[in-house]
């Protein structure tokens, strides 16, 4: 279910704040669209803030900072609105028109970091596709991210045993500061399915942190935050 607040009133105080949040530029928690014409795309950027720590997302305003407003922002709120249908779990938003002038309007959306993530799109019944924020990127959670994701909001005080395994992780990761799994899997010799479970227990238990990539995640040695 979404929350809904509206202003439809030109307010210099609410541009004001607008104008300074735009200044700021794309970033971890604020991203930027023209338009609604890709409906799932932004709805992909508002679970990528759900999945990750949270964030604004401004409609109508350009890649540049420029500000041209919607000239029929109900139309664009709408497809936005369907769109979101397509969540699992519900993503709650609240959206915010601002009038920016010569009858146009940004829409503000927030978006809170999720107690029930790992959010994802949904097509057919079937689980399609999740994301998570990083920069001002919006990436694709891996199998290994939605896991950590998953679990990391109800587990505590994760054990491991250090095996041989591990002494080869970390000797890599003295030389080379990061793995993927690709090449966890040759290192050691494990099959996907084991190498996979390794790493997701020693993000979870904090002795390795993972930062996703469109090319495979990259993990080093580090707190996961």
């Amino acid at each position: 279910m979404q929350k809904v607040q509206e202003s439809a009133r030109y307010n210099p105080e609410q541009i004001k704040a607008l104008r300074k949040l735009i200044a700021n530029g794309e970033g971890q928690r604020l991203e930027f669209k023209r338009k609604a014409s890709h409906p799932e795309k932004i709805v992909r950027e508002m679970i990528a803030f759900a999945n990750s720590h949270g964030g604004t997302l401004l409609l109508g305003v350009g890649d540049d900072k420029t500000i041209p407003g919607l000239k029929y922002p109900e139309d664009e709120s709408y497809v936005i609105h369907q769109a979101l249908k397509k969540c699992f779990p519900p993503l709650t938003v609240v959206e915010t028109f601002i009038a920016v002038g010569e009858g146009h309007v940004v829409i503000q959306y927030e978006i809170d970091e999720s107690k029930r993530k790992p959010h994802a799109l949904i097509s057919s019944g079937q689980f399609k596709e999740s994301f998570v924020r990083v920069n001002d990127q919006s990436i694709k959670a891996s199998r290994e991210m939605r896991e950590i994701i998953r679990r990391a909001q109800h587990q505590k005080d994760i054990r491991f045993y250090y095996s041989d395994y591990e002494t080869l992780l970390m000797k890599y990761l003295d030389e080379h500061k990061t793995i993927t799994l690709k090449k966890f899997i040759e290192v050691t010799g494990l099959n996907r399915f084991k190498a996979s479970k390794k790493l997701i227990l020693l993000v979870l238990a904090n002795v390795l942190r993972i930062t996703p990539h469109e090319k495979g995640d990259l993990y080093s040695i580090g707190f996961h935050n």
